[in-house]
């Protein structure tokens, strides 16, 4: 499973001056921080060091912590950049979104299934601006249609059948471009048909399509 990494680079400094030195420094040199799961982080100092910081116990291998028991700057760097939103708090992990590659930070167990050999499992994963619910508005890709979500589904398109069609969401003739392990998500086309008897009940019909197959309507 690949985790993103947060830049090489210091973090802004608004008010250096009341800040103590170790925290000083620990804003203000470059260092990348990696999250490697179970409350643990990798952190590349300017000096191209490498040390392992556990910040539930506020352990770092670096020789200021081991040498001196303080709380020093690689630590300290690790909580400035999850309180900054830079990088993600323990049981966490960074990963990409599915739409834009913005980093969204997702629980390590459900980050973890999203591997595994196994028609459940979840995923992609979503941005606030381009995850979608039940309710939203949605463009589907195929047809440039618009459409309404009823229901997104924790079961994989490749998992879900079309009883109609004996195939699976996956193997649907229009669906077949599409990722077949992405979430199934359900929705009705917006306008019903309304005649003097009432609404045709095919016009309320709920369609099933692979999540990558519809677009949020409104996404940057």
């Amino acid at each position: 499973m690949k985790t993103i990494a947060s830049p090489k680079a210091p973090l802004p400094v608004s008010t250096p001056d009341h800040l103590e030195e170790r925290s000083r420094r620990a804003r203000s040199e470059p260092m990348s921080v990696l999250s490697l799961g179970d409350g643990l982080y990798e952190v590349e100092s300017a000096s191209e060091h490498t040390y392992l910081v556990d910040l539930e116990a506020g352990r770092c291998t670096c020789p200021d912590h081991v040498f001196r028991d303080v709380r020093c700057k690689h630590v300290r760097r690790v909580a400035m950049e999850i309180t900054e939103g830079r990088t993600p708090p323990p049981g966490e992990v960074a990963l990409a979104c599915h739409d834009c590659g913005e980093t969204v930070f997702v629980d390590e167990n459900v980050a973890a299934s999203r591997y595994r050999d196994s028609a459940d499992a979840p995923g992609p994963f979503y941005c606030a601006d381009h995850a979608i619910a039940p309710g939203e508005t949605v463009r589907d890709r195929e047809t440039g249609s618009r459409l309404t979500v009823v229901d997104v589904s924790e079961y994989r398109a490749d998992a879900v059948e079309i009883r109609a069609a004996d195939c699976t969401v996956a193997e649907y003739e229009t669906n077949e471009a599409y990722d077949p392990n992405v979430p199934v998500v359900a929705a009705v086309y917006p306008h019903a048909t309304v005649k003097r008897n009432g609404v045709v009940p095919s016009s309320l019909t709920v369609y099933t399509f692979p999540r990558t197959r519809l677009e949020r309507v409104g996404s940057p």
